[in-house]
C-alpha cells in the first residue's frame, strides 16, 4: 500500500512538472499572427501547425493523468486506517493525586468518577439603588 502511494505521488509530481514545461513551451494566439506575415516561426520541428496539435494534445493527456492521480490520492487518503480504535482509548489516566493535573478534580479510586468538590459559597449580589442615579459614580 505504501509503495502504491509513493508511485502515485511520483507520477503526479512528474506529470505536473511536464505540464508546466509544455505549457511554457506553447506559444500564444498572437504568435500565429506573426508567423502568417513571415516572421520565421512557421519553420519549426513540427511544421506550421503541427506543434500546436502535438503540444496541446500532450498537455491534455498529462492533465488527465494528473487528475486521475489526484483522485486516487484522495481515495486512499479517505480510507479507514488499519486500526479501528481511537487514539484516546490507548491513553492512560494518572493513578494518584501526586500526578494530578492542576485545575482538575481528583478521581474517586473506588468508582473512577470525579470526586465531589466542595461547592463555593455564592458571592453576594451588589446592592443597586431603585433609580439609575445610584449607578453614577461620585467624584
Amino acid at each position: 500500500m505504501n509503495i502504491l502511494l509513493t508511485l502515485i505521488i511520483t507520477v503526479q509530481i512528474l506529470s505536473a512538472l511536464a505540464m508546466i514545461v509544455l505549457i511554457l513551451v506553447q506559444h500564444g494566439k498572437g504568435a500565429d499572427m506573426g508567423a502568417a506575415f513571415g516572421s520565421g516561426g512557421a519553420g519549426s520541428l513540427f511544421g506550421a501547425s503541427g506543434s500546436a496539435n502535438f503540444l496541446s494534445r500532450s498537455t491534455a493527456v498529462l492533465a488527465a493523468v494528473f487528475f486521475c492521480c489526484t483522485l486516487a490520492l484522495a481515495y486512499f487518503g479517505n480510507r479507514a486506517p488499519a486500526s479501528s480504535g481511537s487514539v484516546l482509548e490507548g491513553s492512560v489516566l494518572p493513578a494518584g493525586p501526586e500526578s494530578q493535573i492542576p485545575g482538575t478534580s481528583p478521581v474517586n479510586p473506588g468508582t473512577g468518577l470525579p470526586a465531589a468538590a466542595p461547592v463555593p459559597a455564592p458571592a453576594p449580589a451588589p446592592v443597586v439603588g431603585a433609580s439609575g442615579a445610584a449607578q453614577i459614580p461620585s467624584k
